[in-house]
């Protein structure tokens, strides 16, 4: 919808725009170029290179360095956090990058029987690199931008890896962390035995060249840039102005008059005490944000006020005041009692956004697969 690319241009802009400042004020400063040259210098020295991606802009994602680096017979596209994209979409995607002759595979790191898998597809792929040699040792590179989830697959197939070769020893563990930035250094971690195989955690990089405003908005949205240097409330009015634009809240109309699901109605007196239950764990839990009764009311609040508008969204002025009454009636949802409205509209967006990013307001994946572009890769 073009409200919602309005949207994304002024979000856009402004990230653009942060991209070019030097130092603490921006992304790419001398550790972050540095990191980007030792990730391209041992793309020579390694068997296979998996880049990240995120599942939800499986282009703007893309690592672009890589691009004239790598070969496309050691290069594989992995389709990161697909528990948080749209399935459909998803499937397209893959299906797309298949066609330009890449190995992709989709994946949610913390999903055991998806790491086996890739595990399985990893060794194959290094078998077949390694053809007509008995015994090696092979070296697998994960690449990305930042906050793809490289760290958080690298301790999955670490783990996994060491426990089907039934090995001994500590565990090591790679810093995961939902803010961009945390991977400072490379580092190796076996992931199979028998033959050796061995991963290699790299930093995020993300160039301060970005293409568009649009593919800006959509790496910040994502989480790619750190929230505190755009602004949260920008971030979180892009994702309502997505939302509204979608049919995703339209899952949620029969919340509106459903129990709650922890209660009982087989007898009054189970539904009384369930009763009783529930008022004790949301008076406990009141402002967390995350618990499922918090996460209802957010979704009934967004569904009545985007099914209660009447008003043509198309016009950018009549989204500008859904999204100023979505705020509103967030604060009651979020149990926000804040003084400043600053301050308010502040935890609303962090909330709201922290929803989103966990995959407990829907599945959206913002890249439209490509009718026909041979280069879109």
């Amino acid at each position: 919808m073009a409200t919602a690319s309005s949207f994304a241009r002024r979000l856009g802009a402004a990230v653009r725009e942060v991209s070019l400042k030097k130092g603490a004020g921006g992304w790419y400063g001398p550790h972050m170029a540095a990191a980007e040259r030792a990730v391209l210098e041992r793309i020579p020295l390694v068997d296979l290179v998996v880049e990240v991606r995120d599942a939800r802009i499986p282009f703007t994602s893309a690592f672009e360095s890589l691009r004239q680096r790598v070969c496309s017979h050691k290069h594989m596209i992995l389709l990161n956090k697909v528990d948080l994209a749209n399935r459909s979409l998803t499937e397209k995607w893959m299906k797309h990058f298949e066609n330009q002759n890449r190995l992709c595979y989709g994946v949610n790191a913390h999903n055991k029987d998806n790491i086996k898998e890739l595990l399985s597809i990893v060794r194959a792929k290094i078998k077949e690199l390694k053809v007509g040699e008995s015994t090696y040792t092979a070296t697998v590179m994960l690449a990305g931008i930042p906050n793809v989830g490289k760290s958080a697959i690298t301790n999955s197939m670490h783990q996994i890896g060491r426990i089907s070769a039934a090995e001994k020893g500590k565990l090591k563990h790679a810093v995961v962390s939902p803010q961009p930035g945390e991977t400072k250094d490379i580092s190796s971690y076996k992931i199979a035995s028998h033959p050796n195989i061995y991963i290699l955690d790299t930093p995020g990089v993300l160039s301060p060249k970005i293409a568009d405003d649009d593919s800006a908005s959509k790496l910040a949205l994502t989480g790619t840039v750190k929230d505190s240097l755009v602004e949260e409330c920008k971030l979180a009015r892009y994702f309502l102005a997505v939302l509204n634009s979608s049919e995703e809240y339209k899952h949620w109309e029969n919340l509106k008059d459903a129990v709650d699901d922890t209660l009982s109605l087989n007898s009054r007196e189970k539904l009384m005490a369930g009763c009783h239950t529930d008022q004790k764990r949301r008076r406990q839990y009141s402002s967390d944000h995350t618990q499922d009764f918090i996460v209802k009311d957010v979704r009934v609040t967004l569904f009545k006020t985007i099914s209660s508008f009447s008003d043509y969204l198309e016009k950018e002025n009549e989204m500008e005041r859904l999204i100023e009454s979505q705020f509103m009636a967030l604060q009651e949802a979020f149990r926000v009692s804040l003084e400043s409205r600053e301050d308010r509209y502040k935890a609303i967006a962090a909330k709201l956004l922290n929803l989103y990013r966990t995959g407990r307001l829907g599945r959206y994946t913002l890249d439209l697969v490509p009718s026909n572009m041979q280069e879109f890769i």
